[in-house]
């Protein structure tokens, strides 16, 4: 039963479910999972682990996340070569030739989500909508369509639609944009000083009237909205999500493993969701971290149930 899960989401080690990752699934209820490459061998062992998630949980319909962006982020290697297929192939071709791009678009999409059904696989976290600027961080860099904020946007708009209608949902990121970070978030904390109105006209442009019913929060300060606290754990910022851009959807936090945050597992966890967002990602899969993660992670509310059951019939 949905109601009675808990609203975190967590990776597992390997390729097939330990026993006590089943007992830990069994107790604490995540609202869902994310794999990566080191849960994918075969085609026919991923489609094992999946089924096996969601009987566990007596829901064919258990969110079962991925990112596969292509490029360099690509989970799905070793069934497909996405690695020149990155968001910046697609920005530059759809700027020069929209004709071949809606060609190109449409195929590579079907492609990856033909795979993901095949897989069980229901959310893949895309598109990143972070504008690229000169001084984008490398972690970033291709992965964003373009330096062009209503490029990303458009390009948004029909990556979302795109998975909508072969029944995958998305997730679009780093809610409220990454592209004015120095440093990769993974390792170190980055801080925007740009002012309000700049980043109101490019950074959180894209993430206006988006239809994707998920997003993930950018660890990142933005030094004129909240001097002390990353995107996940400041109350501004979410209210800024909510308020500013429009997102009317379920938030996520990026991972709470990440360098970016100063705090331990179990603050990382509290704090994200006194500052309003909806769900919590831990993802290396650490046994002890996850206990944590799950110990301070609330029942599900009446939001996420509802958001839940729109997500059902995006998949169904």
């Amino acid at each position: 039963m949905i109601n009675k899960r808990r609203a975190f989401i967590v990776g597992i080690k390997g390729t097939k479910l330990s026993n006590r990752e089943i007992l830990f699934l069994k107790t604490y209820k995540p609202w869902g999972i994310i794999l990566f490459s080191r849960n994918i061998k075969t085609i026919s062992q991923t489609q094992k682990l999946t089924e096996l998630i969601k009987k566990i949980f007596h829901d064919i319909h258990y969110p079962i996340i991925i990112d596969e962006e292509g490029g360099k982020v690509t989970r799905l290697k070793k069934f497909i070569d996405n690695s020149i297929f990155t968001a910046d192939y697609f920005g530059k071709l759809f700027t020069k030739n929209k004709k071949k791009f809606n060609i190109y678009f449409d195929v590579y999409i079907k492609q990856i989500a033909n795979l993901l059904n095949i897989l069980g696989i229901n959310i893949n976290s895309v598109p990143v909508l972070d504008v690229r600027r000169k001084i984008t961080n490398k972690i970033i860099g291709n992965r964003s369509y373009s330096s062009n904020a209503n490029v990303v946007s458009k390009l948004g708009e029909f990556c979302i639609s795109s998975f909508h209608q072969q029944r995958i949902a998305t997730i679009i990121k780093h809610i409220p944009g990454h592209g004015l970070a120095k440093v990769d978030s993974h390792k170190k904390l980055p801080i925007v000083k740009k002012t309000i109105r700049e980043l109101n006209k490019i950074d959180f442009f894209p993430f206006k009237n988006k239809k994707s019913l998920f997003s993930m929060t950018a660890h990142i300060i933005y030094w004129n909205i909240d001097k002390n606290n990353t995107t996940a754990h400041s109350k501004k910022l979410i209210q800024v999500i909510r308020n500013n851009i429009g997102y009317k959807n379920l938030i996520l936090s990026d991972d709470i493993s990440m360098k970016a945050l100063k705090y331990s597992i179990a603050e990382n966890t509290i704090r994200a969701f006194n500052a309003g967002c909806n769900l919590v990602l831990h993802c290396n899969a650490n046994y002890s971290e996850m206990l944590q993660v799950a110990k301070n992670s609330p029942i599900v509310n009446n939001f996420i149930i509802k958001k839940t059951s729109q997500f059902i019939n995006i998949i169904r």
